[in-house]
């Protein structure tokens, strides 16, 4: 299914090396959720980009054989680096729910960032020919720190897919430190899904740092949402759903590059279900960001539910390049 208009269509292909399939994680992460470690951007001597060229791939898989992949060219015609950049967004996203057919839709987005002062903002804004899709946040650098988002997809489930089913997902996420080793990160969302259904969500983080010197930290991630019409369609959608979760984090910088794993086990529990276990897993590595070449890779393993989806053991794998010239 190839839903962008014909003349948006033709100027996707002459850009003809877009892959069929990412992009970025299908869970909004805003306000850190782990503690914050102070690392000043690594920059090649004497390099000072201007232009830039991008590709990256999203591709997840779930236990129902739901997959889902990404894949985009970025094309920046002002870029700085990883926080200050304006372009165009090509991608090709493929959709195979429940091991059924497969569905392909193209997008085209412009992409931007940029700051003034203590606030910077980010985000990518399209269409995929039927209806507005996109990302985007805006944070400040204080001490208590804000970051407000929106985000704009198609749901991921068969009449999702068929039906064109989206949900527009709003929110704010700010830090609330107590002293240099506790922190606590508190999120508050609307998620508004085509149809009745507008879902509430909360999150509240806490964060204590065990060894700085080793970037270890202990965490504990608490969530909730609440659907004000519940099982309207067939995505993930109980009354009420609650989550806790233990996790331990580490994050290192090695010659400028960032390296992250997390993990964590707790519980999960929904409207007339029984608790039951909750498990996250993630790895990152990141170049450092001002280079001729950068990259970032990472993946994520998880059985709690996902914005756009079911509730089933799912993976996720990301990795992006950057040509700076």
């Amino acid at each position: 299914m190839n839903r962008l208009p014909a003349v948006v269509v033709g100027a996707a292909a002459s850009l003809a090396f877009v892959l069929p399939g990412v992009a970025w994680a299908q869970t909004v992460e805003t306000a850190q959720q782990t503690a914050r470690v102070e690392h000043p951007d690594s920059a090649a001597a004497g390099f000072l980009p201007a232009h830039a060229v991008g590709l990256d791939v999203f591709a997840s898989t779930d236990a129902d054989d739901t997959d889902v992949v990404k894949a985009g060219i970025n094309l920046d015609w002002r870029y700085r680096g990883p926080d200050d950049y304006l372009g165009l967004r090509v991608e090709t996203a493929r959709f195979k729910p429940l091991g059924g057919d497969a569905t392909e839709d193209q997008r085209l987005y412009l992409r931007f960032a940029d700051k003034t002062g203590d606030w910077s903002w980010k985000g990518q804004v399209g269409t995929d020919g039927e209806t507005v899709l996109g990302s985007a946040s805006v944070h400040n650098e204080a001490r208590l720190r804000q970051e407000y988002f929106v985000e704009r997809e198609i749901l991921e489930t068969p009449r999702g897919l068929d039906e064109g089913l989206y949900y527009t997902f709003v929110g704010g996420a700010f830090d609330l430190p107590v002293n240099d080793r506790n922190n606590f990160t508190v999120v508050a969302g609307l998620q508004d899904f085509t149809g009745d259904n507008v879902r509430t969500h909360l999150r509240l983080n806490y964060i204590h740092v065990v060894k700085p010197e080793w970037g270890l930290s202990a965490q504990v991630r608490t969530r909730y949402f609440h659907s004000s019409d519940p099982g309207e369609y067939d995505y993930f959608s109980p009354e009420n759903y609650l989550e806790i979760m233990p996790v331990l984090q580490v994050r290192r910088y090695y010659g400028g590059w960032r390296y992250v794993v997390a993990g964590g086990v707790g519980g999960q529990k929904e409207t007339g279900g029984d608790w039951r276990s909750a498990r996250y897993f993630n790895a990152q590595v990141v170049s450092p960001p001002i280079r001729e070449w950068a990259i970032n890779a990472s993946f994520t393993y998880s059985n709690t539910p996902v914005a756009s989806g079911y509730t089933y053991d799912y993976s996720q794998v990301n990795f992006g390049i950057v040509r700076a010239f």
